[in-house]
């Protein structure tokens, strides 16, 4: 009777304290909910260094932690549109929440290069969701945002551990403001509407919060042909373009092509990275001086 009161107890024990399953997208969510969640949380990552959220296919490991989840994080990454689901079926118990609510998303701008002249090209405004660009993170503004949501998903869940949530939402939102002050100072004598070249267009957020456009060497999803690469060359020397932003998710060799005949650094740096504010630091620091890179 004594072992079966004291099992009881000690399962009791375990449900009143055990952590919160919780499944991210990408290293950047998996920084932040560390960040609010501490050590009341566990947390699994699904798309691992080195790949690519618009094709990744979860592992068999990793399905093993959708069982065990209690809450799915999205963020409006492209594999999601086709996982979501496939989890959710897995997994009914599971809550599926968007740390991105709330948060304005805008179109992809990508360019386009015809054989007479420029032109951007934007998706029709009544396009679905699966337009809009999913790089959300890449803006201090929209990680306070992120932050709160994710405080506000915790709390829901864990209700006793509400105030500990609280208190770290208080310190990452002023590690937020720390690092918008920051990239205002690298940027303050660069001038508005400055473009930076990059690979793939995941710094639009970025570009928008900061007053800079970037422009993409990949249109579509796909590499140039030789004719776009022409006139690619010709506008980032048009538009005295400094360097060239390219991620290790992506090949380097139409970039380091064009930086050639341009005479810029081509510089690696991930939208991706578990570091979200040093990140952002340094892209602001070699948008204002790459050759201090």
């Amino acid at each position: 009777m004594k072992k079966l009161l004291l099992t009881i107890i000690i399962g009791m024990s375990s449900y009143l304290y055990a952590n919160i399953n919780a499944v991210v997208s990408i290293l950047p969510q998996q920084t932040f909910l560390q960040k609010i969640g501490g050590d009341k949380v566990n947390i699994s990552l699904m798309v691992k260094p080195g790949n690519s959220p618009h094709s990744y296919e979860p592992k068999p490991s990793q399905m093993k932690d959708i069982n065990n989840a209690d809450i799915y994080f999205s963020i409006g990454v492209e594999f999601e549109h086709s996982w979501l689901k496939k989890f959710q079926n897995q997994n009914k118990s599971m809550l599926i929440k968007d740390m991105g609510k709330n948060i304005t998303k805008i179109e992809i701008k990508e360019h386009s290069h015809h054989d007479e002249h420029h032109e951007e090209k934007k998706h029709d405004e009544h396009d679905d969701e699966e337009s809009k660009d999913p790089h959300i993170w890449v803006s201090p503004q929209n990680v306070k945002i992120i932050a709160n949501n994710i405080f506000q998903e915790l709390s829901k869940i864990d209700k006793k551990n509400t105030a500990y949530y609280k208190k770290n939402l208080q310190q990452f939102l002023q590690e937020i403001n720390q690092t918008d002050k920051k990239i205002k100072h690298l940027l303050k004598n660069t001038p508005k509407q400055s473009k930076f070249m990059v690979f793939h267009p995941s710094w639009g957020y970025f570009a928008k919060e900061y007053n800079l456009e970037q422009f993409a060497i990949e249109s579509g999803g796909k590499n140039p042909k030789p004719k776009q690469i022409v006139y690619l060359i010709e506008e980032a020397k048009e538009e005295k373009v400094k360097a060239i932003f390219t991620a290790p998710e992506f090949s380097t060799k139409t970039a380091k092509q064009i930086a050639k005949e341009v005479g810029i650094p081509v510089i690696k740096i991930s939208s991706l990275s578990a570091d979200w504010s040093q990140n952002l630091i340094r892209l602001a620091k070699t948008i204002s001086s790459p050759n201090k890179e």
